[in-house]
């Protein structure tokens, strides 16, 4: 990803506010951009989940090639990511940026008029394609555009809650669009926030690279982008079929030995894709764990419980859409407050506090059963761990780029984007086969709950051992301007 972040080259001068001041209308505008952009691609993630049925039988897709509706983006989105956040550091972010957005929105319509399975699938897998382009390129200008400091701190605040809220209005959007409308109309949606947001960033956002020009690490490139596709691959089919296929099992260990090797080649490359020294700091290697796990945690949470909602409870797509808006109004309350609460205690006990409450209102999700009473739980449970969560970003993504010299900054901001990229991706795959699988599917439910409070309560134990004790005085939030 990118390595620096203090370069610009079209006559279009970057905007930097001024440190400690507001934001000039030119940075808010700039901000909705790359905000809106980011936003999209999140809401892609999911805004099929829950019309993924009524899709099935529009398009004569079988119940096990659903799965495909997913995968189709998931691969490319989060395979390309690394590599396509190189390339727009090499010849320009702006420029890859904009493609990317072209190429969503036309991949976008492709989908929403599909005739057959084959031209949906390519459509997705085209919206992946844009999405790996926008998601770093657009990172990377939201940190040359707002210099180090509460500007930065706001602006990658607010990108962070708009991320996650994203994903959850997507399974809001898609259960209402599909029983209001079609499923088509999800995908419609999509197209329209493309045509508003591409012709409003060429006259705003200035073109960056970096100044030296460094040769591209294609080894890297290759390793780290076929690694990449060979686990999500494995990860998604599993979730279809279970672990015990052949081509499972050999493309996960071909994305394990391609992962191995890519460490192997970075750690010699002389302009590697990834700097290895910079994964060594010790905000870096556990912020971005914190970060990880809360999305591919978080994800997973939201998947099951729209199977558990529609399946168990007999909701109705609308009716699920409802529960997930709750968890979306209370996330958006977090997004407003946990600046504040970073500015008091700082971004590291932030971060694994919020980790910690995620974990233990997941935990209390497992006392879902089959009778009615249980929609109250889940709504509740679900939007109090959401709250968790968007503290956890946002604090995470701070952590993460504090304390790192200004010329690393762009590195250490891709490096926050890939993990939020990866982890939403990996996380339904990862856990979500235990519950697509069994045959009792409340059962299956209970067990990814389950697992899923372990783990991010386990991850809020190491990250608070691997960060230790932070001896700095928490910034207030006066200074950060977040009051």
């Amino acid at each position: 990803m990118a390595i620096d972040t203090t370069e610009t080259t079209s006559a279009s001068p970057t905007v930097h506010s001024p440190l400690g001041t507001r934001l000039s209308t030119r940075d808010k505008l700039v901000l909705f951009v790359l905000c809106a952009a980011q936003f999209m691609v999140a809401l892609d993630f999911s805004v099929l989940n829950v019309a993924l049925p009524v899709l099935g039988k529009d398009l004569g897709m079988s119940q096990s090639a659903l799965q495909w509706a997913v995968t189709a983006f998931a691969l490319p989105s989060g395979g390309f990511l690394l590599l396509f956040g190189r390339i727009g550091d090499l010849y320009g972010r702006r420029r890859l940026f904009l493609t990317g957005l072209a190429l969503f929105g036309t991949a976008s319509l492709l989908a929403t008029f599909a005739w057959d399975p084959a031209s949906f699938l390519t459509g997705r897998a085209l919206q992946g394609l844009g999405a790996a382009a926008i998601v770093p390129t657009g990172m990377s200008l939201l940190t040359t555009t707002f210099p180090e400091g509460p500007a930065r701190d706001r602006a990658l605040g607010i990108s962070g809650t708009l991320l996650s809220l994203g994903f959850t209005v997507g399974m809001v959007a898609g259960g209402v669009l599909t029983d209001v409308l079609s499923w088509r109309s999800t995908m419609g949606l999509l197209s329209v926030f493309a045509l508003i947001v591409l012709p409003l960033a060429p006259g705003l956002l200035p073109e960056s690279r970096t100044p030296d020009r460094p040769r591209l690490d294609v080894p890297g490139a290759v390793t780290v982008t076929g690694g990449l596709l060979a686990l999500i691959y494995a990860l998604s089919t599993a979730a279809e079929r279970g672990f015990g296929g052949t081509d499972v099992i050999v493309t996960l260990a071909a994305g394990v030995l391609l992962l191995a090797a890519f460490v192997y080649v970075e750690s010699r490359a002389h302009a590697p894709l990834v700097s290895l020294p910079m994964l060594r700091r010790r905000t870096v290697a556990w912020g971005n764990l914190g970060g990880l796990v809360t999305f591919s945690m978080m994800s997973t949470v939201v998947f099951v419980l729209t199977l558990y909602l529609q399946e168990t409870l007999g909701l109705s797509a609308f009716e699920t859409g409802l529960v997930f808006g709750v968890q979306g109004v209370m996330s958006a309350v977090a997004g407003v407050y946990a600046p504040k609460v970073i500015g008091r205690f700082g971004a590291r006990r932030t971060l694994v506090g919020s980790l910690a409450g995620q974990g233990l209102f997941v935990a209390g999700l497992v006392l879902l059963n089959a009778h009615t009473w249980s929609v109250w739980l889940a709504t509740a449970a679900i939007s109090l761990a959401s709250m968790c969560h968007l503290g956890a970003i946002i604090s995470y993504g701070l952590t993460v780029t504090s304390g790192v010299p200004d010329e690393e900054q762009g590195l250490a901001t891709g490096l926050v984007t890939s993990t939020q990229q990866v982890g939403i991706t990996i996380g339904i795959p990862l856990l979500g086969v235990l519950a697509t699988t069994s045959s009792d599917l409340l059962a299956g439910v209970h067990t990814v709950l389950a697992l899923d409070a372990v783990i991010v309560l386990a991850a809020a134990v190491l990250v608070a051992t691997g960060l230790g004790r932070d001896r700095s005085r928490p910034v207030e939030a006066e200074a950060l301007g977040l009051r």
